[in-house]
């Protein structure tokens, strides 16, 4: 008899068939059971004089000194996780080195407007898979118009890849005050060349917290229509004609006719034309 059950019963409610049931119970215990039922006793009785301060390390250290028992430490992590104790002090949840940390050089704080072109910009990185390889693609998007007004692309995501989308946005816009730049923390726009070209341009560097898409939440948005529009829409031979139809998707479709409820569903190039028109000097390019 089993305690409240027959073994009949027991089995039948388990689905263990009865000669398995009476073949453990003949089953003699073996010597490393046994051995293993000693020391987690001496195991819960060492952290009990301890106070429950011992952790396995000074709990192996006493086994082998008082009771002359060497036991593996992997042992005797295993037995104290069954028994639910642990030492002092309690090992803590490790969370992810700077995740969500707020950053002294975040100059937009999620403030996603700006009152003219160039003011503030954004960019990031995305990648899109071809049958031979990837396309990498920087660019950086002015936040008033919307407009992508730097770009570049390559099979590496590299310094060269992000340098050469802020000398395209530099060179062809025209700033007179002071233009931000936020990015993410990737290496590439954390690197030492990245900071040294922005300052070559006269460009503010702006970061947001780490792994926090929701700073550079502008560009999370190009990029998520950017897939539906374009890149998800066929398969891609070859990274060429990848780049050539990011590249015709975004001069002269996303920037020149795309209608944009942001502004009014207008494209960015007669958002921009609009908002010069009422200026008193020339603001762009």
């Amino acid at each position: 008899m089993t305690r409240g059950h027959t073994s009949r019963s027991a089995c039948r409610i388990t689905g263990l068939s009865r000669s398995t049931f009476y073949a453990h119970r003949r089953r003699p215990v073996s010597n490393q059971r046994v051995r293993r039922i000693i020391v987690a006793d001496t195991i819960e009785k060492i952290h009990q004089r301890s106070r429950g301060t011992y952790g396995k390390r000074r709990i192996r250290a006493e086994l082998l000194d008082t009771y002359e028992m060497n036991v593996n430490h992997k042992l005797v992590s295993a037995i104290m996780t069954e028994l639910g104790i642990a030492g002092l002090p309690r090992p803590g949840k490790r969370k992810p080195n700077l995740l969500g940390v707020e950053t002294l050089s975040d100059r937009v704080n999620r403030g996603f407007s700006a009152s003219r072109p160039n003011e503030l910009w954004f960019t990031d990185i995305t990648e899109h898979p071809a049958r031979d390889g990837k396309v990498y693609c920087c660019a950086i998007l002015d936040c008033f118009s919307k407009m992508i007004v730097g770009r570049s692309f390559s099979t590496t995501a590299d310094t060269a890849l992000v340098n050469n989308a802020v000398n395209m946005a530099a060179q062809e816009r025209i700033r007179w005050e002071a233009t931000i730049l936020h990015a993410d923390h990737g290496p590439q726009f954390t690197s030492w060349g990245f900071g040294e070209n922005l300052r070559r341009w006269g460009l503010l560097e702006s970061f947001g917290t780490v792994g926090d898409c929701f700073d550079n939440a502008v560009m999370e948005a190009f990029w998520g229509r950017l897939q539906t529009e374009l890149l998800n829409t066929k398969k891609w031979s070859t990274t060429l004609e990848l780049t050539a139809a990011m590249a015709d998707h975004i001069d002269n479709f996303h920037n020149a006719e795309r209608r944009h409820s942001y502004l009014g569903n207008i494209s960015p190039s007669e958002y921009e034309k609009l908002w010069a028109d009422i200026q008193p000097y020339p603001q762009l390019s």
